[in-house]
């Protein structure tokens, strides 16, 4: 068998999230055992890719459970922060289930205001289930390629089904919305294939352009702000040269003006506010008068012959849209990356780990 890929995993995405659904809600139930029925407040500790999947899912988790969602990154918040006595329960994600800091921050809470807590991670038996009370194993099992793709859409989806279940059981919503809830997500699921074949299409026509790109930035607003900060995560990580993701308005606040003709911005389009939409349109109008390679991920139901927008289905809840928009990003990743002639099975920096301690043991990447 072939060692697999970066693209092996984003291939195999819709599969395992059909597989994740089927399991609703036995596995988030092992996950919620003993949790307070009172939870008003949630910290969240992760770093990196799943820093960018809590964020990704914390707009949707916040509107169906009427739960506040606080996202930290572990190590300031371990060696700067005061603890917040209004938090209700801690949830440390860790795909690994290694990841030092988000572990010591875990340790940190437990010391100073003992509340429930959850570790969420692809690898149940690792360090982190030592410092929570309960596991939500993502069900994917190792990802054998740093450069997690799988695990972040995994991820998503889970910390969305932990807080459909845990609107169920506070009776914040009925059993037949929860089942709806569901139900939507699948047929999410479902078209991840369908997206996958449409960003290709749109690669292969783009990619001698792409590859020549020296700057990449995205630009979103609500829910999809995850999903530019895990693109600016995933080029950096693979293509290699300076990648942003920032939210419409701060974009306007002083970074509008490094924009240059040779920049490559990326905004993603959803069914938001009207409001924030025609700001949305206003800052793309204004920015095509100076970037030629401008594009756009739509997941609207208008549609556009410019040939730079990427029209893929219509989400009518924008709060559900980064369950699958990262993956048009794992995707441009990985092809413009191959285009640029980077060999991503050749590891670099492999003493890295080692010598700063960012896990508890070296990483083993194929």
């Amino acid at each position: 068998m072939d060692k697999p890929t970066m693209l092996t995993y984003i291939y195999s995405e819709q599969a395992k999230m059909l597989s994740i659904l089927d399991q609703y809600p036995l596995n988030i139930d092992k996950a919620l055992n003993k949790m307070p029925k009172d939870v008003n407040k949630i910290l969240v500790l992760a770093t990196g890719s799943s820093y960018n999947a809590a964020l990704s899912s914390k707009y949707y988790f916040e509107k169906i459970t009427n739960i506040q969602m606080e996202i930290q990154e572990p190590y300031n918040y371990s060696h700067y922060e005061k603890i917040d006595k209004h938090i209700d329960a801690v949830i440390g994600i860790s795909q690994s289930g290694q990841s030092t800091a988000t572990i010591e921050a875990l340790k940190k809470v437990k010391q100073d205001h003992p509340v429930f807590s959850i570790g969420v991670t692809s690898l149940p038996k690792t360090e982190i289930s030592e410092e929570t009370d309960t596991i939500l194993d993502i069900l994917i099992g190792r990802e054998h390629v740093g450069y997690v793709t799988l695990g972040f859409t995994a991820t998503v989806l889970n910390m969305m089904l932990l807080a459909i279940r845990i609107a169920a059981v506070n009776h914040v919503i009925t059993s037949e919305q929860e089942l709806h809830e569901i139900q939507d997500l699948k047929k999410l699921a479902l078209n991840i294939d369908n997206v996958i074949n449409k960003t290709e299409s749109f690669i292969k026509q783009h990619i001698d352009s792409l590859t020549k790109a020296t700057q990449f930035t995205s630009i979103a607003y609500g829910p999809s702000v995850g999903t530019c900060s895990e693109m600016a995560t995933k080029f950096s990580e693979v293509v290699r040269v300076p990648s942003q993701g920032f939210e419409l308005e701060a974009f306007m606040h002083g970074p509008y003006l490094e924009v240059n003709k040779d920049h490559y911005i990326f905004f993603i389009e959803t069914n938001s506010q009207k409001s924030i939409y025609e700001k949305e349109l206003s800052l793309k109008t204004y920015e095509k008068k100076y970037v030629s390679n401008l594009y756009t991920i739509n997941f609207r139901e208008e549609t556009s012959e410019d040939e730079k927008q990427l029209d893929l289905i219509n989400i009518e809840d924008e709060y559900k849209v980064p369950f699958i928009s990262s993956t048009v990003f794992q995707l441009l990743a990985w092809y413009i990356s191959k285009s640029k002639g980077i060999d991503l099975s050749k590891l670099i920096f492999t003493d890295f780990s080692t010598a700063v301690h960012n896990k508890t043991v070296p990483q083993k990447y194929v």
